[in-house]
């Protein structure tokens, strides 16, 4: 990867920390998950709107680090207006991103996160607002669940 885009893409990660999409409880979520990551603190709760199986609107909420602040706010832009099955299949790219670091063709925010592979302890930040998200689409309508996080 050239140095421009690393740059590219840290600009990407300290921008979502910095300015998180979707940040807040949303008032019409009729899916609630909650997240944490027991090695480091981190904690994530996603707030879906389903219309069938269609994310009509979401948010998260939370603490912890950079990276997973950033990952769980860009997250939330990847997936508005998906269902379930896409929601699926962008979270096994993006964990094969950050598992890997390699990074598809196109230039996708979600490469951001590809460096993340040469620190193992933090692929569990990155993928923690995916996996609350993944455990909403799956449990009973306006059920919390508590998860505790395992990559």
């Amino acid at each position: 990867m050239s140095a421009d885009l690393t740059e590219l893409y840290q600009q990407v990660i300290l921008d979502h920390n910095r300015r998180p999409r979707n940040r807040g409880k949303l008032p019409t979520a009729n899916r609630v998950a909650h997240g944490n990551n027991p090695s480091c603190g981190d904690e994530c709760s996603v707030y879906l709107q389903l219309d069938g199986d269609r994310i009509t609107n979401l948010s998260f909420d939370g603490s912890g680090c950079a990276i997973s602040q950033a990952s769980a706010s860009l997250m939330t832009t990847q997936v508005k207006g998906k269902t379930a099955a896409e929601v699926q299949k962008l979270y096994d790219e993006f964990h094969h991103i950050v598992t890997t670091g390699e990074t598809p063709e196109e230039i996708s925010d979600l490469a951001a996160f590809a460096g993340v592979h040469t620190f193992p302890a933090r692929i569990k930040c990155a993928t923690l607002g995916w996996h609350a998200t993944l455990n909403a689409l799956k449990g009973d309508p306006i059920t919390a669940t508590t998860e505790t996080h395992k990559d």
